[in-house]
């Protein structure tokens, strides 16, 4: 097991690259490497076949192989304005010999467009300047050959000859230019750029490292600090850390060598309380490869966070708590008002004054509304402290919507708005708190009643959809801002403006949620504002009615055989 330092670099990593380079350059030098030697074949060949009588045809061979000569010094700095001023000797090549053997109409005129195969063979993004450099040495050839400056053509077998050679020449040569593999991309790094990436690597404060199937460390390069790095090395991941962390630590390993992405944050075993992230993966050459980095200070956040979170916590539950004995203590000198109120109302102990009678029926009034805003504080908080418990119970849920309807008639009245009710004729058997249906019913018609003007609609329907219980409750009214509908349905949260604001406490649409929710349901809200709205509660406790079950025959031995109606 090795570790690096931290100004080292990691080998393997960068070999990917210089091996595209390597290649990419032996393909170009074979490529030269075989044109100076099919050039020099073809001029033993030649002189042998058809021995030229002056020295411009073996001149005009020599200068074709020329470009073979300076791609080996070009091609040693490897730089972009060297690769251009390779393709400028060809073209100039080209051209010297073309004009040494008549020009465009001579036998080696096609060594013109030599510059356009060996812009094919350095890259894609060469081939544009091949292509002018070759249209270039074309223009000058034919403009010398205008001017008389260039040699006669040769005639007889020599011209056949240097055909062949001109012709075979650039047509394996732009093939193998072609097919030859190469790497069109530009490595990320080249040779030069070694020593910024390794003060690149080693400046980071992540450590990045290769590990075995142990979680030990083989590899390692960055700016961890080093006693954690030491620590890591000698005792592995796993012996480095708490032992609560160690399974979690080995599950990350297991799904990493699986070929997945595991993540994890852990504490190191140790009096100082130090925390490390780690993410690891698996290369494609099958390593562990993972990133490694000092925790501490973003596990004492979250430290924080959870404790602030736990401290709200207890504060919402204490605040809960303290509403709900307040509601219950508020609850008891508000009945006897209540009580006493309705007594003189009655007139229960003789006559009273027409003024007195007045005030007894307000305040009667004032206590019943006191009393539904308690009642509402009481079970918001009963569910929020989660001691809210549902009765539940088998009956018709037709039958506390009714209830809710007739009770809600009279303030309908008052209103002026006109309340429907559209209920099945039969029955909708469920298991469900009646109470908490009843409930949902009159705070959702309250709420729509509220804002809905004189003349208006409130409709209440009742049906079953999908197997569940939907109740509907639309109105004519004012409908919600788009701003209120995101709050609304959170405890004490209210739309509209203050005036219909102070007519409630807020809840009612959040205990109709709650309520919901506790029957496993939910709740849902459409308007527009200035056409009204429509909240919708979906229920899942309607029963389904049992299929009769059959009637056994009797038994051989004749006992009787008793057939059950079938439960619900």
């Amino acid at each position: 097991m090795t570790l690096a330092t931290a100004t080292e670099v990691n080998s393997p990593a960068q070999a990917p690259a210089a091996s595209a380079v390597s290649e990419e350059l032996r393909n170009v030098l074979w490529w030269h490497c075989g044109w100076a030697l099919a050039l020099t074949v073809a001029a033993v060949v030649v002189s042998v076949v058809a021995p030229w009588s002056n020295g411009a045809p073996g001149l005009a061979l020599i200068v074709g192989a020329a470009p073979a000569i300076a791609a080996i010094v070009a091609l040693r700095w490897e730089t972009e304005g060297s690769r251009i001023g390779l393709l400028a000797v060809w073209a100039l090549a080209g051209a010297v010999a073309a004009g040494l053997t008549g020009g465009l109409t001579g036998p080696l005129a096609p060594w013109c467009l030599a510059p356009l195969a060996a812009a094919i063979l350095l890259g894609a993004r060469r081939i544009s300047w091949g292509a002018v450099l070759s249209v270039l040495a074309l223009a000058s050839v034919a403009l010398a050959q205008a001017a008389g400056l260039t040699q006669p053509p040769p005639t007889g077998v020599l011209a056949g000859a240097l055909s062949l050679v001109g012709l075979i020449t650039i047509t394996i040569g732009l093939a193998a230019a072609i097919l030859l593999p190469r790497s069109f991309q530009a490595p990320a790094t080249t040779l030069h750029d070694e020593a910024p990436l390794a003060a690149l690597v080693a400046a980071q404060p992540l450590l990045i490292a290769t590990f075995d199937a142990d979680g030990r460390i083989v590899h390692a390069h960055g700016g961890l600090r080093a006693d954690l790095v030491r620590r890591l090395t000698e005792r592995g991941l796993i012996g480095a850390a708490e032992p609560d962390a160690q399974a979690g630590l080995e599950t990350v390993l297991f799904t990493a060598a699986q070929g997945g992405r595991g993540a994890i944050r852990f504490p190191l075993a140790g009096p100082e309380p130090v925390w490390l992230g780690l993410a690891m993966a698996r290369s494609d050459d099958g390593r562990l490869i993972g990133v490694l980095h000092d925790a501490t200070a973003d596990q004492a956040r979250e430290t924080e966070l959870e404790a602030a979170r736990a401290n709200a916590e207890a504060l919402n539950i204490g605040k809960s708590r303290f509403l709900a004995n307040m509601s219950h203590e508020l609850r008891t000198p508000l009945n006897a008002i209540m009580g006493f109120s309705d007594i003189m109302r009655e007139r229960i102990f003789g006559p009273l004054p027409v003024k007195y009678a007045e005030y007894a029926e307000l305040i009667h009034d004032a206590g019943a509304h006191l009393l539904d805003l308690i009642n509402d504080v009481l079970d918001m908080s009963k569910i929020e402290a989660s001691k809210y418990e549902l009765d539940l119970e088998e009956l018709d849920t037709r039958e506390p919507v009714s209830a809710a309807l007739r009770l809600m008639r009279l303030q309908a009245d008052d209103a002026g708005v006109q309340l429907r009710g559209l209920l099945p004729s039969e029955p909708l058997e469920g298991e469900a708190d009646r109470r908490a249906l009843k409930q949902i019913v009159l705070n959702l018609v309250s709420n729509a009643l509220k804002f809905t003007p004189r003349g208006g609609l409130v409709t209440v329907s009742l049906q079953a959809i999908a197997g569940a219980l939907e109740l509907s409750v639309a109105d004519t009214g004012l409908g919600i801002a788009e701003g209120d509908l995101e709050r609304l349905g959170r405890p004490y949260e209210q739309a509209g403006d203050a005036v219909q604001q102070s007519r409630g406490t807020g809840l009612g649409l959040s205990l109709v949620r709650a309520f919901a929710e506790l029957h496993g349901g939910e709740m849902s809200i459409e308007s527009r504002l200035g056409e009204g709205t429509a909240v919708t509660v979906r229920l899942p406790v309607l029963i389904e009615p049992q299929a009769a079950q059959p009637v056994e025959p009797p038994s051989e031995s004749g006992a009787e055989v008793i057939a059950f109606k079938p439960q619900r």
